[in-house]
């Protein structure tokens, strides 16, 4: 059956392209970075979303940081998944563990408890506070998590709430 109506996708030239990645990489990389614990693969991920907005990009440009957060956050998680994926796997092959140096850095072990901390809480408190961090205003962060604007001060307020009471508890302190 031909296609009568075709939609049209918005085209990018490489200057604007080259804009919108200017001014939402650091932000979008932050994310990743608090998201995954890992530069490199935060990296990865980054381009990744990128690559995306340049093939396939939002038919509507009025909000790319929130299509580019969206994109990035749903890459972040299926990479988590799969990372959680394999580790499972792993764990039935009975493969010797390594062992981690004794001596860590109390840098170290405090990004750790930080990660361990933002992990424990949901999947909504945890994209809010990150978001939050990497700048993004409450109008960008409610178009992120479907919510509406005048509800993320009370969402980030919990999640603060939450982070640190999960915080002191693997700190070892239960103020």
């Amino acid at each position: 059956m031909p296609v009568l109506f075709a939609e049209k996708k918005p085209s990018l030239n490489n200057k604007e392209f080259k804009n919108i990645f200017e001014k939402h990489y650091l932000r979008v990389y932050r994310l990743l970075t608090c998201f995954l614990s890992n530069r490199s693969t935060a990296e990865d991920i980054a381009q990744e979303t990128f690559l995306r907005f340049y093939l396939t990009p939002p038919r509507d440009f009025d909000n790319v940081g929130g299509w580019l957060t969206q994109v990035a956050k749903n890459l972040a998680f299926n990479y988590l998944h799969r990372e959680k994926s394999r580790a499972v796997r792993e764990s039935h092959l009975e493969l010797p563990l390594i062992t981690e140096p004794e001596l860590r850095l109390e840098e170290e072990e405090e990004k750790n408890v930080i990660s361990q901390a933002l992990h424990s809480l949901s999947e909504r408190d945890r994209v809010c506070l990150t978001l939050r961090l990497s700048g993004m205003s409450y109008s960008e962060i409610a178009q992120a998590i479907e919510v509406k604007e005048t509800s993320v001060g009370t969402i980030l307020a919990r999640a603060k709430e939450r982070f640190k009471a999960e915080y002191l508890k693997l700190k070892g302190r239960d103020d």
